[in-house]
């Protein structure tokens, strides 16, 4: 396959490749605002619904579980049909979920609306990860990767703030109708986006011939290449701590300081929106060292999830404070570092045609052990405890990342020489 525009490794203009990638970007962030608003309003939650904080947890671990048992059909249906189709109607139909969750009147309707939400955002990083590979440069994949992932913490940032003030001033199920909308009108341009043509499953065999993939040369695809199963794995332990944070560090503030919902949501989205600097600062650096050394898109989240680690554990063992917060602060911009490394390389050393897929094994892995157990477990343990011990484990679930990275990095430049060169041909 070739390349059909010559815009230095662009596969369409790079006007219009900065435009598809802005509606990337805000629609991830429009997925986790619809995610995450939910979690600064525990308390006026759990006081209507009379229900324990385990419980509560399981209303974000319901969103993962529906992405863990949908996400890889979906990503098959990415990978062979269309990329820019399919993101636009996944997100027509979590939108309309969210709005849903306002309509309910008790747990297990809510449970199930939420349920809804991760069924409509099943594929969605699958496929934008495979549409961000395909519209920008190799060399550039870390960097756009990074920004992209930004939308992240802004999101669960903004749906911390809106849910707390929502909650206080209108009531909490009004937050769920008033943040469902705004997603809605960017998934409509999705569906008439253009996309890059599907690539062919096939590879050259020793003898020059190209050979059509059946089931297990993609299944070989996969387990022939340790450096990307050691980032699915070290993916999910970071994944395990961002989650329990983003459920958890609000109610933390309200019991340990003793605030009120809505500046407990504030305070909380304040350390979550830093990552915004992390994620694109960890791509530049990453892209950067890459000249240099080849593996760097594992050796930097190794680096930068066990500083992260450090600097959580201190914070943990200080006395709530202002020391406290700044390290905090400061855990908010590392945390994040890992993910424009670690998704690029679920990209680098896998098929083209297979991108979608790839990322969806990560997203998997990553939800089944770390977003969808992380609300649940530290919920457990601050039911039997309190809110202190149960965020008390996650620096270890870092330190954990932070190896798995490393191991990962020290097979990159094998598997890398294994993946197919094919260019991408952009779609009529």
């Amino acid at each position: 396959m070739k390349n059909t525009e010559n815009h230095k490794g662009y596969l369409f203009s790079r006007r219009y490749s900065y435009y598809v990638f802005t509606l990337l970007f805000l629609l991830y962030m429009f997925d986790y605002i619809d995610r995450m608003v939910i979690t600064s309003m525990w308390p006026s939650i759990g006081k209507d619904l009379g229900i324990t904080h385990m419980q509560e947890g399981m209303l974000v671990s319901a969103v993962y579980w529906a992405i863990v048992l949908l996400t890889f059909p979906v990503s098959l249906l990415v990978d062979r049909w269309s990329r820019t189709k399919t993101i636009g109607i996944m997100a027509i139909m979590w939108s309309f979920a969210t709005a849903l969750c306002a309509l309910t009147g008790n747990y297990v309707q809510l449970f199930m609306a939420r349920a809804l939400i991760g069924i409509g955002e099943a594929g969605y990083a699958p496929g934008g990860s495979a549409v961000i590979s395909g519209l920008f440069p190799h060399e550039k994949r870390s960097r756009m990767m990074g920004i992209w992932n930004a939308s992240i913490p802004l999101g669960t940032a903004i749906g911390h703030l809106l849910g707390g003030v929502i909650a206080v001033h209108l009531g909490w199920k009004h937050a769920f109708g008033i943040v469902a909308f705004p997603g809605l009108i960017v998934a409509l341009l999705f569906l008439f986006l253009k996309d890059y043509k599907t690539v062919d499953l096939a590879f050259i065999d020793k003898t020059k011939k190209k050979i059509k993939m059946e089931k297990k040369d993609m299944v070989r695809e996969f387990i022939t290449r340790p450096s990307v199963i050691f980032t699915y794995f070290g993916m999910a332990a970071v994944v395990f701590v961002t989650t329990a944070l983003i459920t958890w560090l609000s109610t933390y503030f309200q019991n340990v300081q003793g605030m009120p919902m809505d500046k407990a949501g504030m305070k909380a989205s304040v350390v979550m929106v830093l990552a915004l600097m992390g994620a694109p600062i960890g791509g530049y650096l990453t892209d950067a060292w890459r000249k240099k050394r080849e593996n760097a898109r594992l050796l930097y989240p190794a680096l930068s999830t066990m500083a992260t680690a450090i600097v959580l554990f201190i914070a943990l063992k200080l006395h709530p404070g202002t020391l406290q917060y700044i390290l905090l602060l400061l855990m908010g911009v590392l945390i994040i570092g890992f993910i424009a490394g670690a998704a690029a390389v679920t990209q680098d050393v896998i098929h083209p045609g297979l991108r979608a897929t790839s990322y969806a094994i990560a997203v998997i892995v990553q939800n089944l052990l770390g977003s969808a157990m992380a609300p649940m477990i530290v919920g457990l343990i601050y039911d039997k405890t309190n809110i202190e011990t149960a965020l008390s484990i996650l620096p270890l679930m870092l330190v954990i990342g932070a190896v798995l990275f490393y191991f990962g990095s020290r097979y990159y430049q094998k598997d890398m020489e294994k993946v197919a060169k094919i260019e991408l041909e952009a779609a009529d």
